[in-house]
């Protein structure tokens, strides 16, 4: 794959700053990289692979002359600015919601869909960080025993909501120590030792979150009928999503089959102690998706249950950019429309 030139809109923030980190880590090959922001963050400094580049302003001048961009930013910010920069000649890797239900873009976990990339029109768009790590672990399930229905409830982390949530879970856990009241500015209710079934707005009862989980997740795995729900819970964790799945399958395998399966399949590590399982802490830094817990349903046939932990600013977001990216750039297709 020769050298590219790459731009990260959002590079202050905390997927955007990943990003840069997990390109440099896995040996992406850079012919030049770009980092923008909008005027506020504009003239940061951003350390990458141990020299100082200041971040610039995002302008349409500022997104000409690129094989790739990544996008860290609002929706808004995507919709604004990722037709000028495919215009230009870019591919754009979008990690917003603006563009992943569009039928004619490619909505990509490459472990999983990777094939979809070759349909791109300039846009990829990589899912919401709860969807991915629980395709990657019902993708080999569908294959081998088949899906009838998932159910999940996760547990997310407040970095999912970026780096002023972080600062807010460490305020008010100071403020509760102390005696004081928590004051919310993030969130809608205090955060510091306390969950809130709330991601994003409310919609005929279920959130942003629990209907992208589960409309992602049919576009990504082909099961448009699949029968799937979510409730989706902010935990006062700073990093690590975990997710308790109830599959219901065509075919009953053994617990232990179900575990050699996932075993087997690309970028999962399978915990099989009962005491050894999997939890945020373990998730940090690592780009595997951490499954345990594996075990029958007690009140339904061909039903199992699992516990999805990962590292959702990694695998939840910027690794999986970044496979994309280089599966992209494996086949031939980074730099405008394929």
């Amino acid at each position: 794959m020769k050298p590219s030139r790459v731009a990260i809109l959002g590079a202050t923030g905390l997927v955007g700053q990943r990003v840069v980190d997990t390109l440099v880590e896995r040996g992406f090959p850079l012919a030049e990289i770009r980092l923008l922001a909008t005027s506020r963050s504009a003239g940061t400094e951003v350390n990458v692979a141990g020299r100082n580049v200041t971040v610039q302003e995002v302008t349409e001048n500022a997104l000409s002359d690129l094989d790739l961009c990544f996008f860290a930013a609002s929706a808004g910010a995507a919709r604004q600015y990722a037709p000028i920069a495919v215009r230009q000649g870019a591919t754009v890797i979008d990690k917003s919601s603006a563009f992943r239900m569009d039928a004619a873009v490619p909505l990509v976990v490459p472990e999983v869909n990777g094939h979809h990339l070759r349909a791109h029109k300039g846009i990829v768009c990589s899912p919401n960080c709860s969807t991915i790590q629980l395709v990657v672990v019902l993708k080999p399930l569908d294959e081998a025993f088949g899906l009838r229905r998932v159910v999940a409830a996760t547990y997310q982390s407040v970095s999912g909501t970026g780096k002023d949530a972080v600062d807010e879970l460490t305020s008010q856990t100071r403020e509760v120590l102390d005696g004081k009241t928590a004051q919310p500015r993030v969130y809608p209710r205090q955060i510091a030792f306390n969950v809130l079934p709330h991601i994003d707005d409310f919609s005929d009862g279920y959130t942003g979150e629990e209907w992208k989980m589960a409309n992602e997740t049919r576009k990504i795995l082909d099961r448009p009928d699949l029968r799937i729900s979510a409730t989706c819970v902010r935990v006062p964790v700073f990093v690590g999503h975990c997710e308790a799945v109830l599959v219901e399958l065509d075919r009953p395998p053994s617990p232990g089959e179900m575990a050699d399966v996932l075993s087997r399949a690309p970028s999962v590590r399978v915990f099989t102690d009962d005491l050894a399982y999997p939890v945020p802490v373990d998730s940090a830094g690592c780009d595997d998706v951490l499954v345990g817990r594996i075990r029958r349903d007690i009140s339904a046939e061909n039903a199992f249950w699992l516990w999805i932990v990962a590292d959702n600013l990694r695998k939840g977001a910027a690794t999986n950019a970044v496979q994309i990216a280089e599966t992209l750039g494996g086949l031939g297709l980074l730099g405008g429309k394929a």
